[in-house]
């Protein structure tokens, strides 16, 4: 058991690591695709809002690299540096993404509550994922009530990643569409814009199937034990 779980968990770090390189990669390649319109990430951001008549989020500048997020506790959009000062087309591209979501906030998007209302319930499941792991991981890998208590704990956190995919990708849709229709991103602005949000979606693809593929695996195990 334990070989199996370390192999599945190599290949997906190594997917995962592949993905992140992309993605970072990608980025740095529009960023020098810069915008006509010399709007930086949080100008964008803020004339996305204005345009949907959202007037109760803020625009702050966060620290890291793609470390942006929008916060519908405090109904903020948290922009990185590289976002929030940008004035290029992956900077465009992550800013309109972002205001995505609180447009899905101000609008009421079923998935984005859904996920939402899931948050604290995926809190204590992740931590207990970790401790339930290294138990089921242990001697006591044979004793089924733990390795069931693990599957309950997986299948919490994929729901969660699978619900992820939706928000994510309709988020990035109201921000290609804004881009285009407002005309704020143009030609090779658009397009690099486009690939950048991509590959940011590809990132969240792999999670859920990552954690897919780990709940399937101690689900097997289960069934195999009960089999016996």
């Amino acid at each position: 058991m334990y070989l199996g779980y370390m192999m599945i968990a190599g290949i997906s770090s190594l997917f995962g690591g592949f993905m992140q390189k992309k993605l970072k990669s990608t980025f740095a390649k529009n960023a020098q695709i810069q915008m006509s319109s010399g709007l930086s990430g949080a100008q964008i951001a803020q004339k996305m809002l204005e345009h949907y008549d959202v007037h109760d989020v803020k625009i702050v500048a966060g620290k890291g690299f793609l470390t942006d997020h929008y916060n519908p506790q405090t109904r903020t959009v948290s922009l990185s540096p590289d976002v929030y000062q940008g004035r290029n087309a992956s900077a465009a591209a992550v800013a309109a993404h972002e205001v995505g979501h609180a447009i899905q906030h101000a609008t009421g998007y079923p998935m984005l509550q859904f996920r939402s209302a899931m948050v604290p319930i995926v809190k204590v499941a992740g931590m207990a994922t970790q401790v339930l792991l290294m138990v089921a991981l242990s001697m006591m890998s044979n004793n089924p009530t733990v390795i069931l208590v693990t599957c309950l704990a997986f299948a919490a956190t994929t729901a969660f990643s699978l619900v992820t995919l939706p928000v994510e990708f309709d988020a990035s849709k109201r921000a290609l569409a804004w881009l285009d229709e407002t005309g704020i991103a143009q030609g090779a602005e658009y397009d690099g814009a486009k690939e950048s949000l991509k590959w940011a979606a590809m990132t969240y693809v792999i999670a859920a199937l990552s954690s897919l593929i780990m709940l399937a695996f101690f689900a097997l195990k289960y069934m195999s034990m009960n089999r016996r």
